[in-house]
């Protein structure tokens, strides 16, 4: 399978559970919810994407040829000193479940690498308020962890504190600002 990749950065992680923790982010091209162009943006499924997804052309980015490929590229990312640490990916996008496959979590696994996605998985991450899609919806879901992450743009002041009263009163849901926006990081 060939691979197509906007990016591969080390950064620190800026969401939910694994907030500060150092990682590799392996942005994937494409999303199923939205073309990434702005003039589709009020017609998609998912209007509220900050992420640029679009093309191959971030630092690292390219068409990986196989998994081991595009494994060592994010290998090489990884601080190479005794920098102590788990090695740790994250396979974001767009929507990294359209191409993130078994070859190529075994080649990472191989290298040492913990990997997250996301996508869905231990940690739910609901982006606040949604009308369309109310926590209430969510709060049965067999998740560790339930954040609420106040949605960004022109009301961002005001979601977020539409969130920190949710969570309040909804003690389950966990806040989580992105704090990598708050501090200028990628």
């Amino acid at each position: 399978m060939t691979y197509t990749v906007k990016e591969v950065f080390l950064t620190l992680q800026g969401e939910g559970a694994q907030t500060g923790r150092t990682a590799v982010f392996c942005r994937f091209a494409g999303c199923n919810l939205w073309s990434g162009r702005e003039q589709d943006r009020a017609k998609a499924t998912c209007t509220f994407c900050d992420t640029d997804f679009r093309g191959t052309n971030g630092p690292g980015g390219g068409k990986y040829p196989d998994a081991d490929a595009l494994a060592d590229r994010i290998a090489s990312t990884w601080p190479t000193q005794d920098s102590g640490g788990r090695p740790y990916v994250i396979c974001t996008g767009g929507e990294p479940l359209l191409q993130l496959d078994v070859p190529l979590i075994e080649a990472l696994h191989r290298r040492g690498f913990e990997v997250a996605v996301e996508t869905n998985g231990d940690e739910l991450k609901l982006v606040y308020p949604q009308p369309e899609a109310p926590p209430e919806w969510f709060a049965q879901l067999d998740f560790q962890h339930f954040f609420l992450q106040p949605m960004d743009g022109p009301d961002a002041e005001a979601h977020t504190r539409q969130a920190i009263a949710y969570c309040i009163a909804h003690p389950r849901w966990r806040l989580s600002i992105q704090t990598h926006k708050l501090l200028g990081i990628p």
